[in-house]
């Protein structure tokens, strides 16, 4: 089987992270590799506090890790996730293809560069629409000066 790109977004007892954060966070990348996965970025997101209390707990701190994985290893890394002490939610979603580059790039805090196509027939054509008539306007300024 192929393996795909997954996001897996955990929400951590904040009291737990800041006793052990360096074993929490080895831990979790364990999690994914015992499944059959690689990680390929794992890190804190944010601390904050809860919009509602889960198990009593006022403040949870956000944790990400991108992976890859086979999707029928998916259930055995979510039990792992399960019975994980210091947990308290997490959830697990399948990134797009197109997506995986840019979304790694910015996880790892580097500059990300999106190139949109163009359509030139669009142009060619005269159907820009309101960059055509910026386009005359500008012309017609540097012919008149």
């Amino acid at each position: 089987m192929a393996k795909n790109t997954y996001e897996t977004l955990l929400i951590l007892d904040s009291n737990h992270y800041a006793r052990d954060p360096s074993g929490i966070s080895k831990r979790l990348e364990e999690i994914v590799t015992e499944a059959g996965g690689t990680v390929m970025v794992n890190r804190l997101w944010m601390e904050q506090k809860l919009a509602y209390p889960i198990d009593k707990h006022q403040k949870g701190t956000y944790w990400l890790i991108y992976h890859e994985i086979e999707g029928v290893n998916i259930p055995k890394m979510d039990r792992a996730f399960q019975l994980y002490e210091p947990l308290l939610r997490h959830l697990t979603v399948k990134l797009e293809a197109r997506l995986v580059e840019p979304i790694l790039a910015n996880a790892r805090g580097e500059s990300v560069k999106v190139s949109t196509p163009t359509d030139s027939s669009a142009t060619e054509e005269g159907d820009g629409g309101a960059d055509d008539a910026a386009e005359a306007d500008a012309s017609t300024e540097a012919a008149s000066t």
